[in-house]
């Protein structure tokens, strides 16, 4: 069996023009994100730049979370209803002039307006899309190593984003003048990503119903009350949960070492990088292939990463703040942000593996996603307000006491979600499926979203051919 291919011997891309696809989604997957990505590494010089507090930029982040987590309710029935050509390049182009104006600003209540309208464009009806066609570009058995590739090939996106952003504060002496043009340079690419995409991303959807619109729209609805009713979905929803609870803690690891051990911006920047970047490409990358090859699956990484959480977790919230520990914080926290990035890598990967079909897998993704994503409402807002209000070493004691106990919580629904896909999901899954087209009058095959692009690529080049015969 070959790096990337299934059990089964299928490969992980049917075709050059499949895994274009899929690295155009990678690109716009994270220049969308690349506001969020800079808070990683450089949030203390964020704060400077717009001259907020730490309560403040959580209620940024909550703002962020609120505003998305409604629009991936209200349009979880576009992402299978959709093709990604609609839902994904002008949602990138509104969101490259949003993340322009971003830099340019310090007042608080134009930074609030702005963070609803970067979630509403970078996020709704975007984000899920950007996952339902990740989910759809390989075969079910290797969802792992999708989603793997998919985070480790943003965190080396994230990588050069930060390194440049980092040169161009360091090269003007320090000035948060760096990080204004970093945005507008993010800003331009988004513009220009999302031109491409246009042209490069599937135009038709996979639903049975074909042109028929009422047909269609009764068929999109049938398939989210079904899926809906599978427990495999909400409790995979859960473990991601917990997972991205976990991970929204990250950047206040750089402020544990500004508060209590006072090292320099610029080495706290370069820990930032090193832990943030450096988790994603060198765990988020081969996550898949790990989890796969070892640990029985994604959930079963997942539920490891959890277990491992817990005691690093346990083990910051003893640990004394005296400069002595400093770099003994550095690599327990390092090892914390490579955990996180192994077990985000994973966390939408089991609604393949459980074996939702494809054509209703964006309406349950973006519903999981609601789920999944719900820790930035309040976070982000419930970190800055724990350590801006226990100042000192009791604030990040509390921050990683309540890490631990969610991991471990995350981790025993991780358990029962093993055993439920372990124990024969995707045929139940599958019969749901079949009596759903009975209702509905649904034939044929089920279609793939490899199929649908190969098919597109055989139809230019047929008219090409015929073109230059003429």
């Amino acid at each position: 069996m070959g790096l990337f291919t299934d059990r089964a011997g299928d490969p992980l891309f049917s075709s050059r023009r499949v895994f274009l696809n899929f690295l155009v989604l990678v690109l716009c997957s994270q220049f969308a994100f690349s506001v969020l990505a800079m808070k990683g590494a450089l949030l203390p010089q964020m704060l400077e730049l717009w001259q907020i507090s730490k309560t403040q930029f959580g209620i940024l982040m909550s703002i962020y979370g609120i505003v998305h987590n409604i629009f991936y309710l209200c349009l979880s029935w576009a992402q299978d209803r959709f093709s990604p050509r609609i839902l994904i390049p002008a949602n990138m182009v509104l969101g490259g002039i949003t993340t322009f104006f971003l830099g340019t600003t310090t007042d608080f209540a134009t930074l609030c307006f702005l963070f609803v309208m970067l979630s509403l464009w970078c996020e709704g009806a975007f984000w899920p899309a950007v996952l339902s066609a990740v989910r759809k570009s390989t075969s079910d058995s290797n969802q792992g190593k999708i989603f793997g590739l998919l985070e480790g090939g943003r965190g080396g996106i994230e990588l050069l984003q930060n390194l440049l952003t980092v040169g161009l504060y360091t090269a003007l002496g320090y000035s948060v003048l760096g990080l204004e043009l970093a945005f507008m340079v993010n800003a331009a690419i988004m513009i220009v990503l999302g031109v491409v995409a246009w042209f490069i991303l599937p135009r038709e959807t996979l639903l049975k119903a074909g042109s028929n619109t009422t047909l269609a729209n009764q068929e999109v609805i049938a398939g989210m009350k079904t899926m809906l009713r599978l427990p495999e979905v909400w409790l995979a929803g859960i473990v991601g949960f917990a997972v991205y609870l976990a991970y929204t803690s990250m950047p206040f690891f750089l402020t544990y070492l500004q508060d209590l051990h006072a090292l320099p911006l610029i080495a706290i920047s370069i820990f930032g990088i090193a832990s943030t970047s450096g988790g994603r490409i060198g765990m988020a990358l081969p996550s898949g292939f790990l989890a796969d090859r070892f640990l029985g699956g994604a959930v079963g990484g997942m539920r490891l990463g959890l277990i491992l959480v817990v005691i690093f977790g346990f083990v910051m919230t003893v640990l004394p703040p005296t400069d002595g520990f400093a770099w003994p914080a550095m690599a327990i926290m390092t090892t914390l942000a490579f955990l996180f990035f192994f077990m985000r890598a994973l966390y939408f990967a089991p609604f393949g593996e459980m074996g939702l079909p494809q054509r209703f897998s964006g309406s349950v993704i973006a519903i999981a996603a609601f789920v999944i994503y719900l820790p930035t409402s309040f976070a982000y807002l419930l970190w800055g307000w724990l350590l801006d209000n226990n100042q000192g070493a009791l604030g990040y004691q509390l921050m990683f006491a309540v890490l631990a106990v969610v991991a471990g919580l995350g981790g025993i629904v991780a358990h029962f979600l093993k055993q439920r896909i372990d124990g024969g999901s995707s045929t139940n899954i599958a019969q749901k499926v079949a009596d759903l087209d009975q209702a509905l009058g649904l034939h044929g095959e089920e279609k793939t979203l490899t199929t649908l692009i190969d098919q597109q690529l055989e139809q230019t080049e047929g008219a090409t051919s015929r073109g230059a015969s003429q």
